[in-house]
């Protein structure tokens, strides 16, 4: 934590992260326009702020593009005021969006990832795709839902939302899988519920086409006392300002965590 508030006492490394949560995908240029900084002066800020993991990078191309990583806020916050707000899991959200904006959007959807976001978990690569991928402990940290497939490339993965429920086939495929090291498959399209946030039935039609992904990239950290780095990468949608964009970031952001508590403390997260 010494890092984080090194990092966040000077006021310039302020600025560049409230620029990545207004728009998180910016490239080194992009950042620095109308700051009064030399290249070089945003490129030293930047690494101080990767080194704190307020930021995290992510290679398109030739451009290493920049995204705002609350979660070593989210650790602050736990660490002194988590006991007064557990089980209140509503605030919480309030807090992550709060930190996070609607979404990490890129301004360039067709080559840009437009949700990228990186927790580090002390558990090995191998224990967290499993995490990832067992149903019956993907069931603890998302409360009796989620989805279950035999994970080999091109099988479905089918979904549970409900507890109670029973799991669907919404056309989800399996596009990646090596264990201990990269998940990835198709995720579902807008459902029948979700026609109320749309004006009209035309404007529902065109965003149920949208077909987007989602990847899970594990590595062992580079500080191996913070155990393994996990980066989700929730992109394909056809525009930044996707309803299924919405939705998705702030759920992952509360799955993610969920899993984080179960495989560090192997329990349950409390539920209200």
């Amino acid at each position: 934590m010494d890092a984080v508030f090194r990092a966040l006492a000077d006021a310039s490394r302020r600025r560049l992260l409230d620029r990545l949560h207004v728009r998180g995908g910016q490239s080194l240029r992009e950042l620095g326009e109308g700051l009064g900084m030399s290249r070089q002066a945003v490129s030293k800020h930047l690494a101080v702020l990767e080194e704190a993991r307020l930021v995290t990078a992510v290679r398109r191309g030739r451009e290493k593009l920049h995204y705002l990583n609350p979660v070593p806020i989210h650790e602050v916050a736990d660490r002194w005021i988590g006991k007064y707000e557990r089980g209140r899991m509503a605030a919480l959200t309030q807090l992550k969006r709060s930190l996070e904006g609607p979404a990490m959007k890129a301004k360039d959807a067709m080559d840009k990832p437009e949700f990228v976001y990186v927790i580090y978990i002390q558990a090995t690569p191998e224990e967290i795709y499993r995490a990832l991928t067992d149903p019956a402990f993907i069931r603890i940290y998302m409360g009796g839902t989620g989805p279950e497939s035999d994970w080999e490339v091109g099988s479905p993965v089918r979904w549970k939302s409900t507890p109670d429920g029973e799991f669907e086939e919404l056309g989800q495929r399996v596009l990646e899988a090596e264990p201990g090291r990269r998940l990835s498959y198709t995720w579902h399209t807008l459902q029948p519920m979700h026609r109320a946030l749309f004006d009209s039935d035309e404007e529902f039609a065109k965003a149920c086409e949208e077909r987007s992904r989602v990847t899970f990239d594990i590595e062992p950290a580079e500080v191996p006392e913070l155990g393994s780095k996990l980066t989700i990468t929730h992109d394909g949608f056809t525009s930044s300002d996707s309803r299924m964009l919405e939705g998705t970031s702030g759920g992952w952001v509360m799955i993610l965590s969920a899993l984080k508590t179960v495989l560090e403390k192997g329990e349950p997260v409390a539920r209200p």
